[in-house]
C-alpha cells in the first residue's frame, strides 16, 4: 500500500511538472473554442464543416487554419524544389502535385505558400482549371529583394510576373516577399516593396500584400510601420511560446534578454501582440523543424501511408501551434494524400483537449528534436519566445 501511494505521489508529480512545462508552450497545447465564422460561409473558398478556418487579419479572407506549405521532398530527400530545367514539370511531380491539391480542396484545405519558381509551375499545373478553389500567395526567393539588385521597383514588378507567368494565372491572392531571412532589409527597400505592391495592385495582378522573415524584432517594426502590410509570414513550431507581458515595470536588464536566443534582441513584448493591434493576419511555417521533428525524412516519391507516429507527431504539432489565436494558419509541407488528411484531422479535432500522454509524447519528441537541430537550422531556436 505505502509502495502504491509513493508510486502515485511520484505520478502525480510528474504528471504535474509536464502541464506545467506544457503550459507554457504555445499556449499550453489546451482546448481552443473554434473561430465563429462568418453568417454566409459561401464566401468561404472550398468550404468543409469538418474545417476551422479563421480571418487573415485585415486582408478580410478566411483561411483554413492548416494550410498548404509550398515545399515537399525533392527526389535526394531535400525539403524543397527550386527550379526545373525550362520549368517543365516532370510528369511524376505533376501527377503528385495535383493529387495532393485534390485532397486539400475534398478536405477543406483553401490557401498555398509558395516561395520558389518550381512551386509555381507545380501549382500551376495542379490548380488548372479550378484556380476558384484556392487562395495563392507567392513569391520567387531568387528574384526577392534578399539580393540586392532587384530592390527596385522595376525588378520587383518582374518577379511578381514572372511568378504569374509561371503559375498560368491572371493574379495572385497575396504577394508575400521574402524579405532578409535576419531582418536587414531597411525602410526604402520596403517601400520599394509598397510602392511595386501599389502598382501591381491596381493592375489587377495581386490583391493583397504580406512579407516574410526569420527575424523577430524586424516584423514587428514592419507591422508598426507600413499598415499597407496585410499579413506576415514566420516561423512557429510546438517549442515556440508567446513573450508575456510582465508583472512589474521592466528594469533595464529585463528589456534584452542575451540568453533567451533571441541572439540578444527586445524580448519585452510579444510580436502577437503586436499582430492583434494592428489586425495583421499571420501564417506560420516550419511547424515540423524543415522534418527535423521526424526520425527519418523520406525522399520523393514518398511510397505508402507513412509510418504512424510521424502522422502521430505532425498531428500534434499542428494542434499545439493552433492554441494560439493570433495564428491565422499554419503551413506544412505535404507529399502524400495521407498527410493531407492527417494534417486535416488535426483541424477537425482541434477543439478535444490533448491528454497528458499526447502531450509528453509531443514535448519529448520536440525536444530531442530542439536539441540536435542540424547547423542550418540552428537559427530556429532564435523562434522559442516569439
Amino acid at each position: 500500500m505505502e509502495r502504491e501511494k509513493i508510486e502515485r505521489r511520484t505520478f502525480l508529480g510528474q504528471t504535474a511538472g509536464l502541464v506545467a512545462g506544457l503550459s507554457v508552450a504555445s499556449a499550453g497545447c489546451a482546448r481552443l473554442a473554434k473561430e465563429k465564422p462568418p453568417a454566409d460561409v459561401s464566401t468561404i473558398i472550398s468550404y468543409n464543416p469538418k474545417m476551422n478556418y479563421r480571418r487573415l487579419g485585415k486582408t478580410g479572407l478566411y483561411v483554413s487554419e492548416v494550410s498548404l506549405g509550398g515545399h515537399w521532398k525533392n527526389r535526394s530527400g531535400g525539403r524543397y524544389w527550386d527550379r526545373f530545367s525550362k520549368d517543365e514539370v516532370p510528369q511524376d511531380v505533376a501527377k503528385n502535385r495535383t493529387e495532393v491539391v485534390s485532397a486539400c480542396i475534398d478536405a477543406g484545405i483553401n490557401m498555398v505558400d509558395i516561395t520558389t519558381a518550381a512551386e509555381c509551375c507545380s501549382y500551376g499545373l495542379a490548380l488548372k482549371g479550378r484556380r476558384d478553389k484556392f487562395l495563392v500567395a507567392a513569391d520567387d526567393h531568387v528574384l526577392s529583394i534578399r539580393h540586392p539588385e532587384y530592390r527596385t521597383v522595376e525588378r520587383q514588378v518582374v518577379c511578381v510576373e514572372e511568378c504569374l507567368r509561371r503559375l498560368q494565372m491572371d493574379y495572385m491572392d497575396i504577394w508575400r516577399p521574402q524579405a532578409m531571412m535576419d531582418g536587414t532589409n531597411t525602410d526604402d527597400e520596403l517601400k520599394v516593396l509598397v510602392e511595386t505592391f501599389q502598382k501591381v495592385h491596381d493592375q489587377g495582378k495581386v490583391r493583397f500584400l504580406g512579407i516574410s522573415s526569420h527575424d523577430r524584432d524586424f516584423l514587428k517594426h514592419v507591422i508598426e510601420t507600413f499598415p499597407e502590410l496585410q499579413m506576415i509570414i514566420f516561423p512557429c513550431t510546438a517549442k515556440t511560446k508567446a513573450r508575456t507581458a510582465p508583472s512589474r515595470p521592466l528594469k533595464p536588464e529585463d528589456v534584452v534578454e542575451k540568453d533567451a536566443g533571441a541572439g540578444g534582441k527586445d524580448f519585452s513584448t510579444s510580436i502577437f501582440d503586436a499582430v492583434k493591434k494592428h489586425d495583421v493576419g499571420v501564417v506560420t511555417i516550419k511547424p515540423f523543424s524543415g522534418g527535423n521533428l521526424f526520425p527519418k525524412p523520406a525522399e520523393f516519391p514518398v511510397l505508402g501511408a507513412g509510418a504512424k507516429t510521424d502522422h502521430d507527431l505532425a498531428r500534434l504539432t499542428l494542434q499545439c501551434i493552433l492554441v494560439n489565436d493570433a495564428i491565422s494558419a499554419t503551413v506544412p509541407g505535404m507529399t502524400t494524400v495521407y498527410e493531407v488528411e492527417n494534417n486535416a484531422y488535426a483541424s477537425y479535432t482541434r477543439t478535444a483537449s490533448l491528454d497528458w500522454q499526447d502531450m509528453k509524447i509531443l514535448m519529448e519528441a520536440t525536444d530531442r528534436m530542439w536539441a540536435s537541430l542540424p547547423d542550418d537550422y540552428a537559427w530556429l531556436r532564435n523562434w522559442e519566445w516569439v
